[in-house]
């Protein structure tokens, strides 16, 4: 697993780990829907999971991707209260599902564990204000910069001088995480490729020019 829940050793997760069952999601797949009761904490094991909710015209806004080592639904386990999101598969997940009731237990037996949850979540808050500032500072292209910049940091792969993302992002999907039309995201992409900070392909962008394109999400 990549990204261990802030502030957890892989011994203490594994420890979570063994309260649960296995589960195995197929790409497009949901985990849970955004309403559903509290249910379990879905430790993810392996793959990527796409949090979003959806407006009152059933417009997708992204609000995060989460990598293994993560955990999804700890917040309804904790507060009793309905999912706030929807979590879905964006390639084959294998995750592990842990009762919310055991998942209090286990926070109640270890203190320092509860506390370290306590500083991920409100390091989560953070970047959801920081992506709230973003809407109102920031044109389009330079919404999208900032996300191909975070995805690129966070997914991507050394390609021959470049960063080739690896996280299989729809352009739909990239909207939805900039808080813009499809056509707007098009366009701001055509722009960074025109001057030559991006390449793209289908499902597929790579950055050429990692700083420049870092200049141009400020």
């Amino acid at each position: 697993m990549n990204g261990l829940v802030g502030g957890w050793t892989k011994a203490e997760l594994e420890a979570l780990v063994s309260r649960g069952h296995p589960r195995r999601y197929r790409r497009g797949a949901p985990l849970f829907h955004e309403g559903d009761a509290a249910g379990s904490v879905v430790v993810v094991r392996s793959g990527r999971v796409k949090v979003s909710s959806y407006t009152a015209d059933g417009k997708e806004v992204v609000l995060a991707v989460r990598e293994p080592g993560e955990l999804l639904g700890e917040l309804s386990a904790i507060d009793g209260e309905p999912c706030s999101a929807t979590a879905t598969a964006l390639e084959t997940v294998e995750a592990c599902l842990v009762a919310a009731a055991d998942f209090r237990s286990f926070l109640e037996e270890r203190p320092r564990v509860a506390f370290a949850l306590l500083e991920m979540v409100s390091g989560k808050l953070r970047d959801a204000d920081r992506k709230r500032i973003e809407f109102g500072a920031y044109d389009t292209a330079g919404r999208v910069a900032r996300r191909l910049v975070e995805m690129a940091e966070r997914f991507g792969e050394p390609a021959r001088g470049a960063v080739r993302i690896t996280l299989p992002l729809s352009q739909q999907e990239l909207a939805g995480w900039t808080g813009a039309s499809r056509e707007a995201v098009s366009k701001a992409l055509q722009q960074l490729r025109g001057q030559g900070f991006i390449e793209t392909a289908r499902r597929g962008i790579t950055v050429c020019d990692v700083d420049g394109l870092r200049r141009r999400a400020t």
